[in-house]
């Protein structure tokens, strides 16, 4: 039986989630300039991220630059772009599909069964938007630590992990969590998710009237 509270928990933490990798998609701050070298000037930062990179003064001024071209990025980088865009779609379809299945709401179907298969796929989606966005956070990180670890990439170009990375990290996270919440409103073998198959009782017999007696 799947429980309405359930439901909520899920579905707020599949939100909150996919809000978390809409703003790490769209902050500059995936990798920041390392600072493991001795001779490296600390007055400036470098942030990069997948639309643009950005520079911090130690004054205050910050100055961004949109990437010119799509094509000379790095494939790791594209790729990257493309899997968190699929997954920000994902997770907007998602959220209206399960908003329909949710036993709380009244739009969509009003057969339970089909209330829940609905919620049942709108938690799939949400499952696959989270394993999109945590294969590129994660296919994002092993590049900054590849270059790192890289004895042949000089030191004032290597980066290390931004803010922005481990916000992705998290909602993908809690994107996973709240699909598989959601997902426990399959239905069950008897085709219901919310009604319990009781014995049929007996018929209870009338009682004999006065009438019988005389």
């Amino acid at each position: 039986m799947a429980n309405s509270g359930l439901q909520l928990l899920g579905f707020a933490l599949a939100l909150l989630g996919w809000i978390a990798t809409l703003a790490a998609t769209i902050l500059p701050q995936w990798q920041m300039s390392s600072y493991a070298g001795d001779n490296i000037i600390t007055a400036q930062a470098i942030y990069q991220g997948l639309w643009m990179s950005c520079a911090w003064q130690s004054t205050g001024q910050i100055s961004c630059k949109v990437y010119d071209s799509v094509l000379a990025l790095p494939a790791s980088l594209q790729a990257t772009r493309a899997l968190m865009v699929v997954s920000i779609v994902l997770g907007a379809i998602a959220l209206g599909v399960a908003t329909m299945g949710m036993k709380c709401t009244r739009c969509g179907s009003e057969d339970k069964v089909t209330k829940s298969r609905i919620a049942m796929t709108g938690g799939i989606v949400f499952l696959v938007a989270g394993l999109a966005s945590l294969i590129a956070c994660s296919w994002y990180g092993h590049q900054i630590v590849s270059d790192f670890y890289n004895p042949t990439v000089p030191v004032n170009t290597k980066y290390e992990f931004g803010s922005a990375i481990f916000v992705g990290w998290a909602g993908a996270a809690l994107v996973i969590m709240g699909g598989a919440l959601l997902s426990c409103s399959c239905p069950g073998k008897n085709g219901s998710a919310y009604s319990r198959q009781y014995p049929q009782g007996k018929p209870i017999s009338k009682p004999p009237s006065n009438r019988e007696y005389v």
